[in-house]
């Protein structure tokens, strides 16, 4: 096993550019940190380049990384997880995971798209309920927060190991969907919208969420087969796109 003690190790100043989405996709990787995450990316089958791990993080899991191979482990002191963490009390473990190419020509099944969705707590929550509805995957347009970020990757809760999530222009993917007969549908608060409860239950879907501040894109919705809002009972102006999307999910899911 290897070991590292100084957070200014060229290798340890390397990861820490990983923080940036333009260095994850030059280098074709990113950071995960946190056991629970590690452990669930190599139960995937993903491929962990390094693990990094304090002594602490050695005690408590030192059998498991044992079976991974002592190749790709390093033991850095707590100095270099903290430089390497953004979280304000780390775990002691952060892995180096590859990032893998998601081409996908099956769209069948039930689908949600994300237009622009850029808080990282709101994708996350996204594809970690998308996951648990059975959806087939999250189609993720330009302008939404990187699945590869720490925030977001803590977020999902290791459900972006379960589903592909592709990054799409989705003015080219809704009409690619309707061309296979997969009904594709926008969401908005407006009196030309359906209650999404009226709405025939299919086993091919396509949902589509738009940005927590301005919604889906209008040039999006003037492509959508229909366009559903959610009723509201109450006095609130809207709901959290996360809570929005985890209703309609479960609609379509629960209703098949």
């Amino acid at each position: 096993m290897k070991e590292i003690q100084a957070s200014k190790n060229p290798l340890i100043k390397e990861l820490r550019k990983l923080h940036q989405k333009k260095h994850r996709e030059e280098q074709g990787r990113y950071l995960l940190e946190g056991f629970h995450l590690v452990e669930e990316a190599a139960r995937w089958g993903e491929t962990l380049e390094l693990i990094l791990v304090t002594q602490r993080g050695l005690r408590e899991w030192g059998s498991w990384l044992v079976r991974q191979g002592e190749e790709s482990l390093y033991q850095v002191s707590d100095e270099v997880m903290r430089s390497l963490s953004d979280l304000p009390t780390p775990q002691g473990i952060m892995a180096v995971v590859s990032k893998k190419t998601q081409i996908i020509t099956d769209f069948s099944g039930r689908w949600l798209l994300l237009d622009r969705v850029q808080d990282p707590g709101n994708v996350g929550t996204m594809v970690r309920t998308a996951d648990a509805a059975g959806f087939a995957g999250v189609a993720l347009g330009t302008g939404c927060a990187d699945p590869y970020s720490t925030k977001v990757l803590r977020s999902m809760q290791g459900s972006n190991f379960h589903l592909p999530l592709v990054n799409v222009q989705l003015e080219q993917l809704i009409p690619q969907l309707q061309q296979l007969s997969i009904p594709v549908y926008g969401t908005e608060l407006n009196v030309d919208a359906k209650p999404f409860q009226e709405v025939e239950v299919t086993a091919d879907v396509a949902l589509l969420m738009g940005n927590e501040g301005q919604g889906v894109a209008k040039d999006l919705l003037n492509i959508t087969d229909f366009n559903l809002y959610i009723p509201i009972y109450g006095k609130a102006e809207s709901l959290n796109v996360g809570v929005a999307a985890g209703i309609l999910m479960y609609h379509f899911a629960g209703s098949l």
